[in-house]
């Protein structure tokens, strides 16, 4: 057994029905030290398309916000450069604690990560097993499956509601007598739907006993009407919630966010973690969190884009799902992958589809000019 994992953890993992080969794939990747962030968003495009992109290609293939850091934030990054020979220890809890009076929140009930697909990838190895499946929407965010495999858990995909694609939580909640976590992306990647406060509120009051709610709002602060669910890490429900600096903030190259929950689900999670967070991304977080502007002026930004845009397909006859994020899924009414590597000939990179919805291609919202660059070639190739 690798010396990596101590005799608790291996403890926990039998317990949860996790297979020695599950133990030593694990630990192999917290002696790696990099490997379970590698399931983030950009990731799991490159995955899903292989391909290099041609110079000028317009990028609206991975959730990425083209606006960047914020002025001051990339200023005060590249001011931290000059000191990045120091570990500078302070950094982090600094962050934390301006997450937690942002959310009304003790500093103890946040920890702070490189990115939000770190956090869910470790939720599922502390939570989950053979007798202890994940539960997730489909289609949804898929690192937490990837997670599943290693540690032997059954990934159960419920539909989403087949009207609003909001997430079915009362199916969510019926779907096995002792899952480890229900997952809740919202709004949902890849529809850019909200699932309402009350239906959340439902599914964190019916859970079975024992399973975790895990909160998912990457891309919440690009919605008017998705509610934060900070109040129920609060209130002490089972539940975790992720943050991410990837999307309206502009650093997801940089890699900052965070898990919120109550101390003793924090402690699970943070087994498998040093807690160690890059100078720069946690500069750049603490100055973005301090801005008054930031959220509302680049939420109506991607607003008034992406509206324009889901007209423009409407008004052409192309299906598209009404979002409350930086991305929409439109229906091509052909193989997805056909589609993006006819668009990809245009110069513009859209992102992947999900298994059941084939004919639907997720496109992210881009800049102004990008999205006209779209819209001219997404004629082209619907038509062709």
């Amino acid at each position: 057994m690798p010396p990596t994992l101590t005799s608790e953890q291996r403890a926990d993992f039998a317990r949860r029905g996790v297979s020695r080969r599950g133990f030593h794939q694990i630990a192999a990747m917290l002696a790696a030290g990099s490997a379970f962030p590698l399931f983030t968003e950009r990731a799991l495009a490159q995955r899903a398309t292989n391909r290099v992109l041609a110079p000028g290609t317009v990028k609206i293939d991975a959730n990425e916000n083209p606006m960047g850091p914020i002025p001051e934030a990339a200023e005060a990054m590249r001011a931290i450069i000059q000191d990045g020979g120091r570990y500078l220890d302070d950094l982090t809890p600094k962050m934390v604690r301006a997450i937690a009076a942002m959310e009304n929140l003790d500093p103890a009930s946040v920890h702070a990560y490189p990115g939000s697909s770190d956090p869910l990838f470790r939720s599922v190895l502390a939570f989950c097993g053979k007798e202890r499946p994940y539960v997730v929407a489909n289609p949804s965010f898929e690192t937490g499956a990837h997670a599943a495999g290693i540690v032997g858990a059954p990934v159960i995909n419920v539909p989403l509601v087949k009207e609003t694609f909001a997430h079915d939580v009362k199916a969510m909640a019926a779907a096995h007598p002792t899952p480890g976590i229900i997952y809740v992306c919202n709004p949902n990647n890849p529809t850019g739907t909200v699932t309402p406060k009350a239906d959340i509120e439902w599914l964190v009051n019916n859970k079975p006993k024992d399973a975790v709610v895990l909160l998912d709002e990457a891309y919440i602060h690009f919605s008017s009407n998705a509610v934060m669910g900070s109040y129920l890490v609060a209130a002490g429900k089972d539940v975790i919630v992720l943050r991410t600096f990837s999307k309206i903030y502009g650093m997801a190259g940089l890699r900052a966010g965070a898990a919120m929950a109550r101390p003793d689900l924090l402690r699970k999670i943070n087994q498998f973690t040093s807690g160690f967070m890059p100078v720069t991304a946690t500069t750049g977080a603490i100055v973005s969190l301090n801005s008054k502007t930031l959220i509302p002026e680049r939420r109506k930004t991607v607003h008034d884009i992406r509206e324009e845009t889901l007209a423009f397909l409407a008004s052409h006859k192309i299906e598209a799902i009404p979002s409350e994020a930086n991305m929409f899924m439109m229906n091509v009414k052909r193989p997805g992958r056909e589609f993006a590597t006819a668009m990809l000939n245009e110069k513009v990179a859209v992102g992947r589809t999900w298994p059941v919805m084939p004919t639907w291609v997720r496109v992210t919202v881009g800049t102004a000019a990008e999205m006209d660059t779209f819209r001219a070639a997404c004629i082209k190739c619907y038509t062709a």
